[in-house]
C-alpha cells in the first residue's frame, strides 16, 4: 500500500524516481524499491514525506484517511487536496519558472527574487497557494524595467504595426501535392522525435552513438534496444513508441493541434474566433491531452477564463512551445498569403500564450504559406520573420541564426551556440519557444533542404524533440512535395494518424489533405 501511493505522489508531482530521492536524501534505487514493494521507507522518511505532499500519516500508509469524515462533521471549510493538483495545474510550484520567465520578458520584479525562491521551496499546501497569488498579483501589476530594449505587443494591431515589408512571393503552385508533403512531413519529422521526447543529449548522444545511429539518419527503433541500454539510461526507452512497432501514427498533441485545427474551420470557418478556438478545445479533447500553457489555459476556460485572459492568469508556462506546434494548419491553407496565416495563428495563440507564444506559432504558419510558392529556406525564413515584431526577442534570435550561417559559423558552433544560451537542463530553457524556434531555423538552414538530414539535425540537437522534428518537416514537405520525403519515412506511418480528439479516433492522412484543399 505504501509503495502505490508514494508512486501516485511522485507521478502526480510530474517526479522522476531520481527527483523524488534528491528531495529526501535516498537513492533512485531506494525509490524504486519502496514503489515495488521490495522494502519499505523508514518512520522519520514517512513523515517528511507527508509533510512535503500535505498528506496524513494514514492516508500515505494505508491509502486512506478514517480522520476526514469527523474533520468534515466539524469542520465546514473544504479545501483541495494540494498533494494531487499536477505541477502544471498548480502555479506556486512553478514560481522558479514565473520569476525567470518575468525577468526575460523585462518585468521590473528583481527586487522579489529571493521571495519567489523562498516560497518555491515549501511544501505543497494552503500555505504555499496563498503566497504563490500574492506573487501572481506581483506579476500582473509588474511594469517594464528601466532600460529593456525590447517592445513585445500581444495584440495584432501593435504586433503589425513593428512587423517589416512583406517578401515577395511568386504564386503557389501543385498545391496538393504539397500539402500531402506538409502532412507527411510533420508527421513522420514528429514520429523521430516522439521516441526521446523528454531526453537530454547527455544521454541522447550516447545512445545514438551506441546504436549505430550517430548522425542520426534514420528513425529509432524498438530493436536497437536490449537488456543492457534499457539498464544503462535513465531515460525509459521501454515506454516509448517506435517506428518498426507502429501500426500508423501515434496519438501525439503536435498532430491533434493539426486535426482540431481542421475541425475548427469545419465548423466556424475562415473567420473563427480566439473564443471558437476554447470551445473547440473544451469540446473535443481530455485535460489531461494539453500540456503546460494549454493546460493552464484550459483550466481557465473551465473557471470561465476567456481569451486572451486565458493566456495570462497563473500561466508561467506563457512564452513556451506550445503555441508554435500549432499554426501549421493556418500556413497550410493560406498558402501564398504568410499574412492572413499569421493572423489566423495570432487568433489561436492568443488564448494560452503572449508576447513570443505568440510570435512563435505566426512566424511557422507564415513560412508554410510561404513555403508553398519557394523552396528556398533564406526567403521562406524571412517570410515568417516578416510576421512578426523586429523588435523581439524571437526575432532577434532567428536573425542571429541566419547571420550566423551567412558568415560562415559551422553547424556544430551553431548548435553549441543554442546549448549556451538555453540550458536544456531546465524546463523553461527546453521548452522554451525561442530556443525551439532557433532549432528549427538551424536546422532548415544546415540540413540544406534535405528532409532525411534536416529532421535528424532538430532532433539529435534535444530539447524539445518531436515538436522541432515536426516543424522542421511541415515546412521542408511544404516546400518539396510528398515525392521528396522518401519511403523510409512514410511506410511505417501508413496514411493513418491516430489521435485523442473525441469521437473521431483515426483519420486517413489522404482525407485530411483533401480537406485541407476544401479549406483554402
Amino acid at each position: 500500500m505504501i509503495g502505490n501511493m508514494i508512486a501516485k505522489l511522485r507521478t502526480n508531482a510530474n517526479l522522476s524516481q531520481e527527483q523524488f530521492g534528491a528531495l529526501f536524501g535516498i537513492s533512485r534505487q531506494s525509490v524504486q524499491k519502496w514503489e515495488s514493494g521490495a522494502s519499505v521507507p523508514e518512520l522519520e522518511k514517512l513523515i517528511n514525506i507527508a509533510k512535503y505532499f500535505d498528506v496524513s500519516l494514514d492516508a500515505l500508509v494505508l491509502e486512506s484517511d478514517t480522520r476526514i469524515t469527523e474533520e468534515l462533521r466539524y469542520n465546514k471549510e473544504i479545501k483541495p487536496k494540494y498533494a494531487n493538483l499536477h505541477e502544471w495545474e498548480s502555479y506556486s510550484s512553478n514560481l522558479r519558472t514565473e520569476y525567470r520567465q518575468c525577468i526575460e520578458e523585462g518585468l521590473d520584479i528583481a527586487a522579489y527574487g529571493d521571495t519567489f525562491e523562498a516560497v518555491s521551496r515549501l511544501p505543497k499546501g494552503e500555505i504555499k497557494e496563498k503566497l504563490g497569488d500574492t506573487l501572481f498579483e506581483v506579476v500582473l501589476h509588474a511594469k517594464t524595467a528601466e532600460g529593456y530594449r525590447y517592445v513585445e505587443p500581444s495584440t495584432l494591431e501593435e504586433i503589425r504595426a513593428l512587423c517589416k515589408e512583406p517578401v515577395a512571393l511568386p504564386a503557389p503552385t501543385d498545391l496538393e501535392e504539397k500539402l500531402h508533403g506538409a502532412w507527411l512531413g510533420r508527421i513522420c519529422g514528429c514520429m523521430l522525435g516522439k521516441t526521446v521526447e523528454g531526453i537530454r543529449t547527455n544521454e541522447l548522444i550516447p545512445f545514438l552513438q551506441e546504436t549505430g545511429n550517430y548522425p542520426m539518419h534514420r528513425y529509432i527503433l524498438k530493436k536497437d534496444l536490449n537488456e543492457e541500454i534499457l539498464n544503462k539510461y535513465k531515460f525509459r526507452f521501454a515506454k516509448r513508441c517506435y517506428a518498426d512497432a507502429i501500426c500508423g501514427m501515434p496519438p501525439d498533441d503536435d498532430t491533434n493541434y493539426m486535426v482540431l485545427a481542421q475541425m475548427l474551420l469545419g465548423k466556424y470557418g475562415r473567420d473563427f474566433t480566439s473564443y471558437d478556438v476554447s470551445r473547440i478545445w473544451l469540446s473535443l479533447q481530455p485535460k489531461d491531452a494539453y500540456c503546460t500553457a494549454e493546460r493552464v489555459a484550459i483550466c481557465n476556460f473551465v473557471k470561465g477564463y476567456e481569451p486572451p485572459q486565458s493566456a495570462i492568469y497563473k500561466n508561467p508556462f506563457r512564452e513556451w512551445i506550445g503555441a508554435q506546434i500549432r499554426g501549421d494548419y493556418f500556413g497550410y491553407i493560406n498558402p501564398g498569403d504568410p499574412a492572413m496565416a499569421a493572423e489566423m495563428a495570432f487568433r489561436d495563440a492568443s488564448i494560452s500564450h503572449v508576447k513570443n507564444g505568440i510570435y512563435g506559432e505566426m512566424w511557422v504558419a507564415a513560412m508554410l504559406a510561404a513555403a508553398a510558392c519557394t523552396g528556398d529556406i533564406k526567403t521562406i525564413l524571412a517570410a515568417g520573420l516578416s510576421e512578426i515584431p523586429h523588435t523581439s526577442r524571437l526575432h532577434e534570435a532567428v536573425t542571429d541564426i541566419i547571420k550566423g550561417y551567412e558568415a560562415g559559423i559551422s553547424q556544430e558552433t551553431c548548435f553549441a551556440d543554442i546549448h549556451a544560451r538555453y540550458d536544456e537542463y531546465t524546463s523553461h530553457g527546453w521548452c522554451h519557444t525561442i530556443s525551439n524556434a532557433m532549432i528549427v531555423a538551424a536546422a532548415l538552414l544546415y540540413g540544406e533542404g534535405d528532409y532525411g538530414r534536416s529532421i535528424c539535425m532538430a532532433v539529435e540537437t534535444g530539447f524539445d524533440t518531436d515538436c522541432n522534428g515536426a516543424t522542421v518537416g511541415s515546412i521542408l514537405g511544404m516546400a518539396k512535395g510528398k515525392a521528396y520525403i522518401g519511403a523510409q519515412w512514410t511506410a511505417p506511418i501508413q496514411d493513418t494518424l491516430h489521435t485523442t480528439i473525441f469521437g473521431v479516433d483515426s483519420v486517413k492522412i489522404s482525407d485530411c489533405v483533401k480537406k485541407t484543399l476544401e479549406h483554402i
